[in-house]
């Protein structure tokens, strides 16, 4: 993990890849927890006899929002900003599911810092563009612009 000085040295990190994640394993468990959670039973998630018949991808899918909820922990596991107060999910600016994750299947993160603004006098709002990759395909689960303030 690489750890950050404070928010003046985040700023000189704009525009470089932070890192990537160790890879982290969507089971059909998490799957279904997050089903669970959310009321979402839709059956290419979790009817696994179904989805190898029906299913254009022969199993289950995890949730599109189940992989995206997952960025918050895989970022962490990147990178570390030292000397603030805290850190607070701004919202995303943009985000695609450009394949889906199969049961089973690992993902990481890869990300990007693409900018730094003042948040009042508080603190910034960083921009980060996130890739999350599934191992062994070369088209990401999903591409989002996150955004996060830190505050002093």
């Amino acid at each position: 993990m690489q750890r950050i000085a404070g928010i003046e040295a985040l700023h000189s990190l704009i525009g470089q890849e932070l890192g990537t994640s160790p890879w982290l394993n969507i089971d059909q468990a998490r799957i279904q927890a997050f089903a669970d959670a959310t009321d979402d039973h839709q059956w290419i998630h979790l009817d696994q006899a179904r989805a190898k018949q029906q299913s254009p991808f022969g199993t289950t899918i995890a949730h599109g929002f189940l992989t995206l909820s997952m960025l918050p922990y895989l970022n962490q596991q990147i990178f570390a900003l030292d000397n603030i107060s805290a850190t607070i999910n701004y919202g995303m600016n943009r985000v695609r599911f450009t394949a889906p994750v199969p049961s089973g299947a690992n993902i990481r993160t890869r990300v990007t810092l693409t900018a730094v603004e003042p948040q009042g006098d508080q603190g910034v709002r960083a921009t980060f563009e996130t890739h999350i990759e599934i191992e062994g395909q070369d088209r990401p689960a999903c591409i989002a612009e996150h955004l996060a303030v830190f505050l002093k």
